[in-house]
């Protein structure tokens, strides 16, 4: 069977992020298929999509949505519509089969598969795809596959964490990977999947599930030092949180010196308490750049939201990790359920103590289905039982006005370039825009400490 495999997604800032996991679902197929890979990521409109079935003629289409919006409320933009004009473009050349997946479309995978109209839906991860392919091309019934559903059809449960290996199709060195590297050079791998953690607004377990699923550190390494000989000049692990298992994200990056990897790299950390020198060991085996997930430094919000870890802990790694050489940076989530003045002094007066790191501030905080938060919601009447949410809605608390929120952090702010709302608008797009031009690599964020 001829396949083709889609990603949408053309999200450039704050940097574009490769489509990992188109990697992973045509890895899963099976070598007897013809599997193409196209990615939109330059293209402003379709037309390459047309003219790559014009030229291949596939049999089924695989089309990936990674995100169903910016969860900006500073400057919220949607991408529900690129889906929606990749399928009709399809259908305009080819009556090949639609199937949807990615991260974005399993948080509203039958709404998505209705408005889009496609054909097939995979929910959760991409390499149960290869069952569904088995099925069209053997012309067995579909009905009852896992993690698969069907136009007109009702939806599925959501299925188990996949079981299988987690084994990617690596990119060759001037094909898929050249916007990536031309803008930043940055290129992505994962080791691990899953989530054990219970944050009541985070959508990773329904997408991943809560069982850590590891993959071999000598693994993680092989794949590193590829996509740096495929020209990668900085890697970000994609995982939901690198350090959710301290000890295997250190044997990860034992793994990558080992293996030679000489390119600089980063990822999401939890600000969880941490074995003594891990930071230190991280920096000595090339990460550069540590992005804490901290949300909220008050104790009310912490239990609110929670959150594993503490504010002493916060403090405590954001040091160890500044005095390891790393560039830090903090994501804070502010105005959820309990946020008030008070609240929201606390943790504006703690992150003035998080020297030599950037403060990235999103005021207001995206509902998304299935998580705690959308009962809250619910039980407060701020959504409706019928609301399918794909339109972005953000969570109004109930002591403190969205746009004060946004407001006190400017005015502690005062004009400071370490404490961003938000992604930054247009101007950190502009000044990255500039910076990427002039050959600089990674994220670069780390030129906003002061």
């Amino acid at each position: 069977m001829r396949i083709l495999l889609v990603s949408v997604n053309r999200v450039k800032v704050p940097y574009p992020v490769y489509p990992l996991g188109l990697d992973y679902v045509a890895a899963g197929l099976d070598e007897a298929h013809q599997v193409e890979l196209l990615d939109l990521i330059d293209s402003p409109d379709e037309a390459p999509l047309v003219e790559a079935i014009e030229a291949f003629a596939p049999e089924l289409v695989g089309i990936s949505l990674r995100n169903i919006d910016n969860t900006d409320s500073a400057d919220s933009r949607g991408y529900i519509d690129e889906l929606c004009r990749a399928v009709a473009a399809v259908r305009s050349a080819s009556r090949a089969k639609v199937v949807l997946g990615g991260a974005g479309f399993t948080l509203f995978p039958a709404a998505l598969l209705a408005r889009a109209g496609a054909d097939y839906g995979v929910v959760g991860e991409g390499e149960r795809f290869a069952a569904l392919v088995d099925a069209v091309d053997k012309g067995l019934a579909t009905a009852g596959l896992e993690g698969v559903i069907e136009a007109g059809r009702p939806g599925t449960p959501a299925p188990p964490p996949f079981g299988g290996r987690l084994g990617r199709l690596l990119p060759a060195a001037g094909g898929r990977p050249v916007p990536y590297l031309a803008r930043g050079g940055m290129l992505n791998l994962q080791t691990k999947r899953g989530c054990p953690f219970s944050c009541f607004y985070c959508t990773y377990p329904l997408i991943e599930g809560r069982r850590l699923r590891r993959i071999e550190p000598g693994q993680v390494g092989a794949e590193a030092r590829a996509l740096e000989a495929a020209g990668a000049r900085y890697l970000f692990m994609a995982d939901s949180v690198f350090n959710s298992d301290h000890a295997h994200a250190a044997a990860v990056a034992e793994a990558m010196r080992a293996a030679g990897v000489t390119v600089p790299w980063g990822a999401f950390f939890a600000p969880l308490a941490a074995p003594d020198g891990f930071y230190q060991s991280l920096a000595e085996c090339g990460c550069t750049h540590v992005e804490f997930g901290t949300d909220t430094l008050s104790a009310a919000m912490l239990r609110t939201y929670r959150k594993a870890f503490t504010a002493a802990d916060v403090l405590a790694t954001h040091r160890a990790a500044v005095s390891a050489g790393l560039h830090v940076a903090h994501y804070f989530m502010l105005g959820g359920p309990g946020e008030g003045e008070g609240t929201l002094d606390e943790t504006l007066t703690a992150a003035e103590q998080l020297s030599k790191s950037v403060c990235f501030f999103f005021c207001g905080i995206r509902i998304y289905p299935g998580t705690e938060l959308h009962r809250i919601a619910l039980e407060q009447g701020q959504l409706r039982a019928g609301d399918d949410l794909l339109e972005p809605v953000f969570y109004r608390p109930e002591r403190i006005d969205p746009a004060e929120v946004i407001a006190r952090v400017r005015q502690r702010g005062g004009g400071r370039l370490d404490w961003v709302i938000g992604a930054g608008g247009q101007q950190t797009e502009r000044i990255l825009e500039r910076m990427y031009a002039r050959g600089r690599t990674g994220p670069l964020w780390e030129l906003l400490i002061r």
